[in-house]
């Protein structure tokens, strides 16, 4: 009882945690973690507007809702909007959303959910207004993927705000210093060699065994076309290909190659003084993990390049689309349908997405953004000028291979288990992989019975 009792406590911090770094919203890019903030936003709106409440759990994403409202009221004279933005901390605003939209009574007009959350807000019938009609005229240009992850029966209820596209991060002047090219590295076998290469010339750490989080998992099972869950969303934790993943890992591991860190992942306040600090060479997290490098590894401006991650063998696919957010319409906005078109306009036109790559540092949903040089080139672009190369440029080259994984009913349980229990057993305490594995499966299926 005690044991089950302390892994739901930890569930609640690995949901905090894991929500702010799916949505590229943690403390360190802007998310709420305090009292709850709000402003109303009038972009030039007249008297006459109508006033649509916003609910978000981070505050850049208000911030990109203001520029485009100033855009929206500029060319919609006859139908302007003035924005309530409230700010909150992750769980009260979902909670709160979700006690509103299960009485009906005061929900917001649009709101934030982070896909962790997503599938409570689907479950039944959703209490939010479908978005297929003003998403079909982008879809032929969006990564369908990511609109699918806000999806139930054919129904769009969510609008994506970047396809989070995995990838790495090296620290060249370390990789440098050792012999080691990090454009050589394509597979995991290349990835051990340099890890041998930069241990033995420098004593440093190629790269973390991540604890708390399942970004590393995630993307080597995407590798070999599988994920946590099944076609029919039941957890399957201990597959061959997980036991592949995580004994890779973990002989990386017994070699010095990687390393458990600080906060148990690289997208923690303490492991960003270890990567500032140079300790640690490489990271393999989504594109928006850029934003912590330029807010919180100032040191390593213009020695850090962008690369795909390595596989496990050639020709698989290198990428897998990490976290995300999906804003949505609730069915008792004032106005739905100007709520959907200004959601549509924000979100999914293109010129919406320059603004989120601009703003956000996120890589867009709308790929068309992609091909556009004079944007994603841009030399006065932040982004562009901290990082060694550019990071469209790898974008564009696994621009095909980015998968999906699945945010179900169970990945809450999943994401706990896996991330409190089996992954500190593997990687701090030396377990067995497939009997760590065996048992995380057992458990997952006694918390969801």
């Amino acid at each position: 009882m005690m044991k089950k009792w302390l892994s739901l406590s930890l569930a609640l911090m690995l949901v905090v945690m894991t929500a702010a770094a799916c949505s590229g919203g943690s403390k360190g890019s802007g998310g709420s973690t305090g009292e709850a903030q709000e402003s109303v936003i009038d972009g030039g709106a007249g008297e006459s507007a109508t006033e649509l409440s916003y609910w978000t759990f981070v505050e850049l994403h208000g911030q990109h809702f203001e520029k485009m409202l100033t855009k929206w009221n500029a060319e919609n004279t006859d139908r302007q909007i003035k924005l309530n933005v409230s700010v909150m901390p992750y769980d009260d605003m979902h909670n709160k959303l979700s006690i509103a939209l299960q009485t009906g009574v005061g929900a917001p007009d649009l709101a934030d959910i982070e896909l962790g959350k997503f599938p409570d807000f689907l479950s039944g019938t959703p209490q939010l207004e479908p978005l297929n009609d003003v998403i079909d005229p982008y879809r032929d240009t969006l990564v369908q993927s990511r609109v699918d992850l806000y999806s139930k029966d054919g129904q769009n209820y969510g609008a994506p705000t970047h396809v989070g596209a995995s990838v790495a991060f090296y620290n060249v002047e370390v990789l440098e210093e050792a012999g080691v090219n990090y454009e050589d590295i394509v597979t995991w076998a290349d990835y051990k060699a340099a890890g041998l290469k930069v241990y033995e010339a420098t004593g440093k750490t190629m790269g973390t065994a991540d604890t708390s989080a399942l970004w590393q998992l995630s993307q080597l099972l995407a590798q070999q076309g599988t994920d946590l869950t099944d076609s029919n969303g039941t957890p399957q934790v201990n597959t061959p290909e997980a036991i592949r993943a995580l004994e890779m890992i973990q002989d990386l591991q017994q070699n010095n190659i990687v390393s458990t860190i600080a906060g148990g992942q690289p997208d923690t306040e303490e492991a960003y003084g270890e990567y500032n600090s140079g300790n640690y060479v490489s990271a393999f997290m989504p594109l928006w993990f850029m934003s912590r490098y330029v807010n919180y590894m100032g040191d390593l401006s213009g020695k850090i390049a962008i690369a795909p991650i390595p596989v496990l063998e050639a020709g698989m696919p290198a990428s897998v689309g990490g976290g995300g957010t999906g804003t949505v319409v609730t069915k008792t906005a004032k106005d739905v349908q100007l709520a959907k078109e200004f959601l549509a306009f924000a979100k999914l036109t293109e010129d919406a997405n320059i603004e989120i790559w601009n703003t956000l540092g996120f890589d867009p949903v709308n790929m068309g953004v992609w091909d556009m040089q004079d944007v994603t080139h841009n030399p006065d672009n932040t982004f562009v000028q901290y990082f060694v190369n550019n990071p469209f440029d790898v974008l564009n080259e696994i621009r095909d291979e980015i998968q999906l994984i699945k945010s179900t009913s169970a990945s809450p349980t999943i994401n706990n288990v896996l991330g409190t229990i089996t992954l500190n057993e593997i990687f701090e305490d030396g377990r067995d992989v497939t009997e760590a594995l065996n048992d995380a499966q057992e458990q997952i299926e006694q918390e969801l019975q």
